[in-house]
């Protein structure tokens, strides 16, 4: 029983508090001499109770807790979606406020020139481009918000590592090609992870499910007022468990699959030891992200292949936005046809190209294009009515 990883979770109505007690429960090594980069999902322009950014207060409850133990060299950073600027992130998700309360520095990951982090074991890349203040950080802290997501159904501790790739890093992780015989059925992306977690994974993971985010994540779902936080010195372990709690099996989300195959941490929950026992009276089921957009809206079909995040966002943020002012286009065309990606091929005539990487491909030329890494949801929409 005592060689079982621990993991905590805890349930309330306070933040900070429902984190501290959490914090409270695992024991950490000493972190005097550390220097402790803490990891935040703050890489969207939104506020906390939308769900789709780590709430300011789990962040200050790690800061004060950190302190209590010893650790005196803490720092904030991220390195946010493509189009997004981190100090207007850090000002909105109130990062820079209660780093400016505690005296903790934030840190810009895409300011400096990039590491090239070699992938010994690599599946699909061999090295990653990941920001500079790695090398100078000795403890990492990864406090995502618990999010659905349409390419890795959820996002947790590990995914949010994706946040520390330098720069235009994070596109490559969703355009690589590789045989299928090294990735078999799963997707480029899933193995990409498996292949950073191999080389970086976080000390501590504190998931923030105050206010998660449910449906069409990563960043247009719905808020999910959960209440809980999971805090692991395991994130693979601390991520099985929340992907639980929201209502997933861990064995079907393909990078903890990867990462538990490839023997980088544990997935199955009876092998965990969970406080408390009866962890699944917690429970919030997230629901789910669509298989596609078009089951959410039937007259719009959306050809993705090799999308990132970012440009994924905008055609979520498009659709929820004018999706019921787009009928007289459908009363002329029957449906919308819109592409995003790098690999998008064989799209019907009169398809929208959206973004720089679909707008570069051949099959695009003579077709609306809407350009831009990434474009705003305004412009699709201009585009359209130009058209």
């Amino acid at each position: 029983m005592g060689s079982k990883k621990i993991v905590v979770v805890t349930k309330g109505k306070d933040p900070y508090e429902t984190t501290m007690e959490a914090l409270s429960r695992i024991s950490l090594p000493p972190l005097k001499d550390k220097r402790i980069l803490l990891k935040p999902n703050a890489a969207r322009l939104m506020e906390p109770e939308q769900g789709g950014v780590t709430h300011p207060a789990v962040v200050a409850a790690v800061i004060d807790h950190l302190r209590d133990r010893g650790g005196r060299e803490i720092y904030i950073g991220e390195s946010p979606i493509l189009g997004v600027k981190v100090k207007e992130v850090f000002d909105l998700t109130g990062m820079a406020r209660i780093a400016g309360e505690r005296g903790i520095p934030l840190i810009d990951l895409d300011k400096e020139g990039p590491l090239n982090l070699p992938v010994p074991k690599g599946l699909v890349v061999q090295t990653l481009k990941v920001a500079a203040e790695i090398s100078r950080t000795d403890y990492i802290v990864s406090i995502p918000v618990m999010k659905t997501h349409m390419h890795t159904t959820v996002t947790l501790s590990i995914k949010n590592m994706k946040g520390v790739l330098w720069r235009r890093e994070k596109v490559r992780l969703h355009q690589l090609h590789a045989p299928r015989q090294v990735v078999g059925n799963d997707k480029e992306l899933d193995v990409a992870i498996s292949d950073l977690a191999s080389v970086l994974l976080p000390d501590l993971a504190v998931i923030d499910g105050n206010i998660g985010m449910e449906g069409l994540g990563p960043g247009i779902g719905n808020p999910r007022n959960a209440g809980l936080v999971v805090v692991s010195q395991d994130p693979v372990a601390a991520d099985a468990v929340a992907s639980r709690l929201m209502g997933f099996s861990p064995q079907d989300i393909p990078h903890l699959r990867l990462i538990s195959e490839r023997g980088m941490g544990e997935i199955d929950l009876s092998k965990l030891r969970i406080d408390p026992d009866n962890y699944l009276a917690l429970q919030e089921r997230f629901e789910p992200p669509p298989e596609k957009i078009s089951f959410e809206y039937p007259d719009v079909e959306v050809h993705d292949e090799e999308s990132c995040s970012a440009c994924l966002s905008t055609v979520f943020l498009f659709l929820k936005r004018y999706y019921k002012e787009l009928e007289p286009y459908f009363d002329e065309n029957e449906k919308l046809n819109l592409a995003i990606g790098k690999g998008v091929i064989n799209c019907p005539e009169g398809t929208v190209y959206v973004g720089n990487c679909s707008c570069s491909l051949e099959n695009a030329k003579g077709n609306l294009k809407v350009a831009g890494c990434p474009p705003v949801a305004s412009q699709i929409w201009e585009s359209i009515n130009l058209k």
